[in-house]
């Protein structure tokens, strides 16, 4: 068990002892180092400006992902080499990405302009990045810029960041791969007493262990949604558990059958192999949030704070998910639906936490289909999120999982809806009007800033009639603008 953290900066161990259970990297940036390139904007992960690199070895090499360090907590950053936008120039030569967005006149006032340089660096040492405008505006989608346009933001870009990475990262990859696997030392950490501590155990037992002796604490997994209680709830948190460090918990298993997700593997680990279960997890799981907060935040953060308005519980309830929890020395499973009980509350008793869930792949006959409606298209909440599974023999639906988020106190099936489609043929369209009828009677959503209660009833109908549409055989071009499907009927319909 260690008592302090340790990360790289500019090529060197930094080692800390004093550090809070909710500082933020971003505060210790400006603070402690008084690095004031990193700027602190919404404070909420939203506009980009506080946009920082963390390298990370995976599988042999050293990974950059962007991350907001406005809700990144400064213990979260233990071995990881953690790159501002102070460090890219190199013998006062700019970065091949500064220089490119200066000759392209990238920047005005310049507020927002360290954040984007950090996402297009990490972009620069993305290599299997396809060279598209579309990738560069998908990797700029959480950078807010205020005055300039993203027009010759985006020229910069496709000029530099597609070839190979020739800045000093690079040619010292090998030196700053065998520092990281010098810091992953399997080591637990725990810093302050029993009163006010960041723990970061480095095993499930270890784990199960601390949680049982402070069932009070506060459990972190990407800090994307506890990182908004610190800096705008001003929540008092005086005990953090970050879990982080406990390898077991990152695992993402393609298996047969489905799908293995640990509790803490990020949405942005878990993107290529969730894509391929279902083109549409796929096209709405590049909606969740920047790529900033898919870096940090976690699929087992999502489901456990329980959100009515989450994305991914009712694309995976559809799908039968289940979960597994740990409690001391117990565990048990129960199916995702079941985890949520009411606003605010789920099935998890005292000292009780996620390690993983199981999803499944849709089987021979089934078709799946989910939608998110929101005001935005890029990194915006649900006004309503849809997912479907329907089971089809010859033609006729004889099993339908349909779960709505943004309809109820919590991601919720449609009873009604399902059992009113056992029967329907999907090449005679009069036989889905029980059913669209009937998911009138499954919800009685709240109007707030997102939608109405009307809004939400009309899209939730709308979206049953669209997947029913589509699994009848109609091309996803003339039913969508955007994430379209192949457009070869399912082989199974």
């Amino acid at each position: 068990m260690r008592d302090a953290i340790r990360f790289m900066r500019g090529g060197k161990v930094v080692e800390l002892a004093d550090v809070g259970p909710t500082e933020t990297l971003l505060d210790y940036l400006r603070l402690r180092e008084r690095r004031t390139g990193t700027k602190e904007g919404c404070n909420e992960g939203d506009c980009g400006a506080c946009t920082v690199a963390l390298g990370r070895l995976r599988d042999g090499r050293v990974v950059y992902e962007p991350v907001n360090a406005c809700i990144q907590l400064l213990g979260q950053v233990d071995g990881c080499e953690v790159v501002t936008v102070e460090d890219l120039a190199e013998d006062e030569t700019l970065h091949p990405v500064q220089e490119a967005l200066a000759r392209h006149h990238g920047s005005q006032c310049g507020f927002c302009t360290p954040g984007i340089t950090m996402s297009l660096f990490a972009l620069y040492h993305e290599p299997a990045a396809s060279p598209q405008r579309k990738v560069v505006n998908e990797h700029l989608a959480g950078n807010l810029c205020r005055c300039t346009g993203y027009r010759p933001i985006v020229d910069a870009a496709m000029e530099v960041c597609f070839g190979e990475a020739e800045d000093q990262y690079a040619r010292r990859c090998e030196t700053i791969a065998a520092t990281l696997s010098e810091l992953a030392d399997g080591q637990g950490i725990f810093i302050g007493d029993e009163t006010s501590f960041f723990a970061a155990p480095a095993s499930i037992d270890a784990l199960a262990e601390l949680y049982a002796r402070h069932p009070d604490a506060t459990l972190v997994a990407g800090a994307t949604d506890v990182g908004l209680w610190i800096t705008k709830q001003l929540r008092d948190l005086p005990k953090i558990i970050w879990l982080g460090r406990v390898a077991a918990l990152s695992r993402v298993d393609p298996v047969d059958g489905g799908l293995i997700i640990g509790a803490t593997a990020s949405f942005a680990r878990v993107e290529p192999h969730i894509s391929q279960l279902d083109p549409d997890l796929g096209a709405v799981w590049s909606r969740i949030g920047s790529h900033q907060v898919r870096a940090s935040g976690t699929v087992g953060g999502n489901i456990a704070n329980g959100s009515p308005i989450g994305d991914t519980p009712p694309m995976l309830i559809a799908l039968g998910a289940t979960l597994e929890l740990r409690q001391g020395g117990s565990a048990r499973t129960l199916p995702l639906e079941d985890f949520f009980i009411d606003y605010g509350k789920q099935d998890r008793k005292e000292a009780e936490f996620l390690t993983g869930l199981f999803v499944p792949t849709p089987g021979p006959g089934q078709i799946y289909r989910a939608y998110k409606i929101s005001k935005r298209f890029d990194q915006d909440i649900s006004s309503v999120m849809a997912a479907f599974l329907l089971t089809i023999e010859n033609g006729r639906v004889i099993d339908a999982r349909i779960a709505f988020g943004g309809m109820a106190a919590t991601p919720k099936r449609a009873r009604r809806a399902e059992a009113a489609l056992g029967g329907a043929v999907l090449a005679e369209p009069g036989t889905w009007g029980r059913a669209l009828k009937a998911i009138e009677r499954d919800f009685a959503p709240i109007s707030d800033m997102r939608a109405s209660s009307e809004y939400r009833t009309k899209v939730s109908r709308s979206l049953l009639a669209k997947a029913l549409v589509e699994a009848a055989g109609m091309p996803s071009t003339r039913t969508r603008v955007e994430g379209q499907r192949e457009e070869a009927r399912e082989h199974h319909v």
